[in-house]
């Protein structure tokens, strides 16, 4: 190549990470390019691009944590308070918070925000302080834009929902500033909350990996649950739609940039195991925690390599098993050297995170039974029922049923929510 070649190339290259932060109405569907390949328009950016038509004449609450990121990396809240085209009067922060300070399990009290001037509350777990909340400050619509993983028991779309039954009530507008399911939303697997075991880890029947965008979803549990909760009211709901994103599209291909959506989320890798093995929350070993890799890193003091070998000779598809010692520096096994195994996965579109979640549970219990079930009350009430929202599936792991035969418990109850969730799906 001829030194202006090179140097003509090297600058093409040098500006392709520039158009990949800026929104541009230049392709067909008003997508940004990102080298070859189209960038994702998020909710919020098509909102933005419409001078904030929806929320026009509103005083209007933003419900979002530090997921609810611009493609320059600014925020949200910050971008609609200096702008001045929208009367926002307050935001409401997630389990982890706002501004994501706190640890899992853990919302954040009332502050202002130092950055906006804004008042901060805290709307994990809490319905009726929610609906308080949106009384006191009179609100005309509330905003949700936090990016979601995909799994039932994160439980930022239980904040959605608890918000929406809150706006039915109160008679407000809802909107949600969609953005891509980290997981390939094709389609919805694994088991179906049953009633009784409802929790903030899954307050109603949805399939574990439930296959939808949080716009969509919203659009479910208005139709379907915010009615029950509320003697047959649904919120006045509007999805601010993105454009470019297809279902079969992985989080990679979006060109979006990755905030890690809570401190154990680190990277999509960590999101796409996730859906599995947070399964091993419900026993006594480390799930990872407390390591730069948590629901990778599974282990606990005492297993050995009999654990890796047994799992890498039944050759999962899309996923390998590396021997692995790691000292967790919080939560489960805190302090100790934990023996156990490093998932890594090797083809996303052969993995099953949660039938390989099982099998690793299975083989964790033939090899090393010392290591049980955690429950709620230290007796009847195992997190795993909570996890996975059948109790069938414990029962079926502690009779070392066949792995196959556990899956087969689900699929008539996963049947019936793909019929349901079909009717709600905006995207091709």
């Amino acid at each position: 190549m001829r030194r202006r070649d090179l140097l003509t190339a090297s600058a093409a290259l040098a500006a392709t990470p520039a158009l990949a932060t800026r929104a541009s109405a230049g392709t067909p569907d008003g997508t940004a390019e990102t080298g070859r390949h189209a960038r994702v328009r998020t909710g919020f950016e098509r909102l933005r691009a419409s001078g904030y038509a929806s929320l026009a004449g509103q005083r209007v609450g933003v419900i979002s944590n530090p997921t609810g990121v611009t493609p320059d990396l600014g925020h949200i809240v910050d971008a609609m308070s200096g702008d001045g085209k929208v009367d926002m009067v307050a935001v409401f922060g997630p389990e982890h918070g706002f501004r994501g300070i706190s640890q899992a399990g853990e919302g954040e009290d009332f502050y202002t925000d130092a950055k906006t001037g804004l008042p901060v509350y805290n709307a994990y777990n809490s319905s009726t302080t929610m609906a308080g909340h949106f009384s006191e400050l009179n609100l005309d619509t509330v905003v949700f834009d936090i990016q979601e993983i995909g799994a039932r028991f994160y439980t930022y779309i239980w904040t959605m929902y608890l918000a929406l039954e809150a706006a039915a009530e109160l008679g407000l507008r809802f909107v949600v500033l969609d953005r891509p399911n980290v997981l390939s939303a094709k389609d919805a697997h694994g088991p179906v909350l049953h009633p009784e075991n409802s929790t903030f880890v899954g307050l109603k029947p949805i399939a574990q990996q439930y296959g939808m965008t949080v716009g969509e979803l919203a659009g479910l549990f208005n139709d379907t649950f915010v009615p029950e909760a509320t003697g047959g009211k649904r919120a006045d709901l509007h999805v601010e739609r993105m454009s470019g994103w297809k279902r079969r599209m992985r989080y990679s291909e979006t060109g979006l940039p990755w905030v890690p959506p809570s401190p154990n989320m680190p990277t999509v890798a960590t999101a796409e195991a996730y859906v599995g093995t947070c399964y091993f929350e419900a026993t006594a070993l480390s799930e990872g925690r407390g390591t730069t890799m948590p629901f990778q890193m599974v282990g606990a003091p005492g297993i050995d390599h009999r654990w890796q070998e047994a799992l890498n000779a039944l050759d999962l598809p899309g996923a390998r098993f590396r021997e692995a010692y790691f000292n967790p520096t919080f939560s489960k096994q805190a302090g100790k050297t934990c023996g156990g195994v490093e998932l890594q996965i090797t083809d996303v579109d052969r993995f099953d995170p949660i039938r390989t979640a099982l099998v690793m549970i299975l083989e964790q219990r033939r090899l090393f039974p010392q290591y049980g079930w955690r429950s709620q009350d230290g007796g009847s009430a195992y997190w795993l029922d909570k996890l996975s929202g059948n109790r069938e599936v414990r029962l079926a792991v502690e009779a070392g049923a066949p792995v196959d035969d556990i899956v087969s418990l689900w699929q008539d109850d996963l049947a019936a929510f793909r019929t349901r969730r079909a009717r709600h799906l905006l995207y091709s």
